[in-house]
């Protein structure tokens, strides 16, 4: 399973989905609140804002996604 994050800006979650290897399905998972996990947060946010940037790098981006899975597996196992 690889885990995918998004931000509601709104109200202040991250929502936490994750999809089978070789399908296009997305399962959501849960929605974690900033004040929760704030480290997290802000590095969901990160991830997003490398995605969006007009010179994006696949390199970066792939990195910050491990971040953003250890981290999340981290607060998983707390």
């Amino acid at each position: 399973m690889d885990l995918l994050f998004a931000i509601d800006i709104d109200k202040e979650e991250i929502i936490v989905s994750e999809s089978p290897k070789g399908t296009n399905r997305i399962d959501f998972v849960e929605r974690v609140k900033r004040q929760e996990n704030k480290m997290l947060y802000h590095a969901v946010l990160t991830l997003t804002s490398i995605s969006q940037s007009s010179d994006f790098d696949i390199n970066i981006f792939k990195a910050m996604d491990k971040v953003c899975q250890m981290l999340y597996n981290k607060h998983k196992g707390n």
